[in-house]
């Protein structure tokens, strides 16, 4: 089969590689889409950065390996001792390796496991025509849910586990810095619990626009006085929560000084380097940074009921490309700011 196989920074190849079988607890999955992630954009660029270079310690794999994480397919075929799954199965994968052993899986926090691992990070993914996941990995798709969104149930759940570390009030105001597709899912996930107030900041035109299509309320910072418009749109208390999913320094530096008094800025980007933080805003404010990394199942769970609820629209930000094209058109053309998000067709 086909399969795009990262060897190290700038070199993705798409290779032809054995089809693989599942064995004991595991099913194959034939893959219908798989979007290319932030994180991939690292690897390409930057990496390796969590694609490990010797033996992982939970799925023994190392470069050179398939990448892909973020996507659905149909179940293919399934391994000794798995119930409740049959071939034809449509799903989304949750694509966490964890130990189970650790005080944060003891706590059922297995997000944050001490040897996590990410299928098409640290074993071989879903930028293939198939792959085989645990069974724990998968989630159903109900039939009102297209496998173009299934392969966005990842991407997604990041932003819903963000969101819901928030905890900001049905009646409060939320601020998400960057009109990526983390900062897409932020406000579809905060409009899904029910806000209201929520303001997109976003210095691209064109990325202010995508998000404006589908119904956002958008801020220009370049334009716009952000921290004074909170504090007169809020009547001096501040927002309620503020969400970078920008990952710079103007973005922080203006999302703690929107942020209200004991409410938290979470952090869900991805920082290559450190930031100078104003932690003396904190301080002042008694306001905090909330880190945020992936989600749980039960994030699967309700981004699915909330996709099944017709919450979520893929107008105007969401391109499909094929499998030969995932440099050209998927990598480079993400890392110039030409696209939002991009999914692979393996069957192209």
């Amino acid at each position: 089969m086909r399969a795009a196989v990262y060897h190290g920074p700038h070199r993705v190849e798409i290779e032809d590689v054995a089809s693989p079988e599942p064995g004991p607890g595991e099913v194959a999955v034939d893959v219908a889409f798989n979007g290319i992630c932030g994180t991939d954009l690292h690897e390409y660029y930057a990496g390796p950065i969590f694609v490990p270079t010797s033996p992982h310690p939970l799925t023994g794999r190392q470069a050179p390996l398939t990448m892909g994480h973020e996507f659905s397919g149909t179940v293919a075929a399934v391994g000794s001792g798995v119930d409740g799954w049959a071939v034809g199965d449509r799903v989304a994968v949750e694509p966490i390796h964890r130990c189970g052993q650790c005080p944060p899986c003891r706590a059922g926090n297995y997000n944050v496991c001490q040897k996590i691992g990410f299928h098409g990070l640290m074993s071989d993914g879903g930028m293939a025509e198939r792959t085989v996941v645990p069974v724990h990995m998968l989630h159903r798709l109900p039939d009102s849910v297209s496998l173009e969104l299934g392969a966005l149930v990842e991407p997604m759940s990041v932003a819903y586990h963000a969101a819901t570390l928030g905890e900001p009030p049905a009646d409060g105001t939320a601020l998400v810095f960057g009109a990526g597709p983390i900062g897409i899912g932020l406000w579809f996930a905060l409009r899904g619990k029910g806000l209201e107030n929520v303001y997109v900041v976003e210095p691209s035109a064109d990325r202010r626009a995508a998000v404006a299509a589908l119904g956002a309320r958008t801020l220009d910072p370049t334009d716009v006085d952000v921290p004074a418009f909170v504090a007169d749109t809020t009547d001096g208390r501040g927002a309620d929560a503020v969400y970078d999913a920008a990952g710079v320094r103007p973005a922080v530096e203006t999302a703690l000084a929107c942020v209200g008094s004991r409410r938290p800025m979470v952090s869900v980007a991805i920082y290559e380097t450190p930031l100078e933080t104003p932690l003396l805003n904190l301080v002042m404010n008694e306001s905090r940074i909330q880190g945020s990394l992936c989600y749980t199942a039960a994030d699967y769970e309700a981004v699915i009921a909330l996709m099944d609820a017709g919450t979520y629209d893929t107008t105007g930000w969401v391109e499909h490309i094929a499998l030969e094209d995932v440099v050209t058109e998927g990598f480079d053309a993400l890392h110039a700011g030409r696209k939002t998000k991009v999914l692979v067709d393996p069957t192209r």
